[in-house]
């Protein structure tokens, strides 16, 4: 990003490349669960669900199959319950 001085902006990170988890390379992309960074060797995919279709029954989910995952986390496969947000 460039102010409009036409000099560059010191508190912009766009330009800065995202190192890959596992073996320090320049990713290709992040994560959509943890947001580790991951290169073209190391990427995997599995399914993000995108919202909900509540007004039907049974609820459905919109999901996209093929997002981006580093194979390091584990996202939980039920919700957590967070008591001291009520």
């Amino acid at each position: 990003m460039v102010t409009p001085t036409g000099t560059p902006n010191p508190t912009s990170r766009k330009d800065i490349p995202v190192d890959c988890w596992h073996c320090h390379r320049v990713a290709i992309g992040s994560c959509r669960f943890c947001g580790r960074g991951i290169c073209e060797n190391h990427v995997q995919t599995r399914p993000y669900i995108l919202g909900l279709i509540e007004h039907t029954l049974p609820v459905r989910a919109l999901v996209v199959e093929d997002a981006l995952h580093c194979g390091t986390c584990h996202p939980r496969p039920d919700p957590v319950e967070l008591p001291e947000l009520d």
